[in-house]
């Protein structure tokens, strides 16, 4: 059912675990899976210095979050604001349809830690794009 970039990604995922200091956090779940999904965001100079996640969920919702924090990670703010859940998914090599809904954890949660970072530094104004 999953190629071996999402395999992967799930048997050895990236950058799992909580940034103690974290710039932004963002959580997303979704509730007819019921998976969930937090990522931590470090941001130093506007660039995502690093990005670590945690999620509750199945090997796809794994391999989106390893996927998302290894595209995400040495991004500018503005280009993490750009990822999508098609890019995640594509990176992957491609997700099952009903498996979709996975890489949009992904992307969401990490768009919602940048939009907390904003909202605590003040920044929502300046990187609106």
């Amino acid at each position: 059912m999953y190629n071996e970039i999402v395999m992967d990604h799930f048997q050895n995922p990236r950058n799992v675990g909580e940034i103690a200091d974290a710039s932004g956090v963002g959580e997303i779940g979704n509730v007819v899976c019921g998976d969930i999904l937090r990522v931590y965001i470090k941001v130093k100079d506007e660039i995502l210095d690093d990005v670590k996640y945690m999620t509750f969920g199945c090997g796809a919702a794994v391999a989106s979050g390893s996927m998302m924090t290894t595209l995400a990670k040495g991004k500018t703010v503005e280009e993490a604001k750009k990822l999508t859940n098609k890019d995640v998914a594509k990176a992957l090599g491609g997700l099952p349809p009903q498996k979709l809904h996975c890489s949009n954890l992904a992307a969401d949660a990490l768009h919602k830690a940048i939009e907390d970072w904003m909202n605590k530094t003040g920044k929502g104004d300046k990187l609106d794009g």
